[in-house]
């Protein structure tokens, strides 16, 4: 069982826990185990979406501890708000001149070639979940 099921799991037996009366000490557990298992579901989704398979654990495991919960509720606000930042704008497709499209593809497919050579590494890996994570890693 992963670690958002058990956090959601023990957030629904701590909020019944006791039948008659519960304690706020419960509920409030309770409540903290529901948000600690929607941040490990989200985080858990996102490592899996860069680095699959099972080999790549270490690397999700890694890259896990560079998600703040700060980031996260403003990226969640950003969307629910429809205003998401200029930063991420760009994975909604916006349109480019052809120039720039095809100065891209130029710069994309050099891009293609070198990486073939290095693609699949240990190091290659490595270098990708530092390009995300590195500078909000921990330890």
């Amino acid at each position: 069982m992963s670690l958002h099921s058990e956090l959601l799991k023990q957030a629904r037996f701590l909020a019944q826990k006791e039948p008659k009366k519960p304690t706020q000490a419960s509920l409030r557990r309770s409540v903290s185990a529901s948000y600690y298992a929607l941040f490990h579901l989200l985080v858990d989704e996102a490592t899996k979406l860069m680095l699959s398979g099972h080999a790549r654990g270490p690397l999700r495991d890694c890259l896990s501890r560079a998600f703040h919960h700060a980031a996260m509720k403003q990226i969640a606000v950003q969307f629910t708000n429809n205003a998401v930042s200029p930063k991420l704008a760009s994975g909604f497709n916006q349109q480019p001149t052809r120039r720039e499209a095809l100065d891209l593809a130029d710069l994309t497919d050099q891009a293609f070639r070198d990486w073939a050579r290095v693609r699949g590494s240990l190091q290659a890996d490595t270098f990708l979940t530092g390009l995300l994570a590195y500078r909000h890693m921990q330890g």
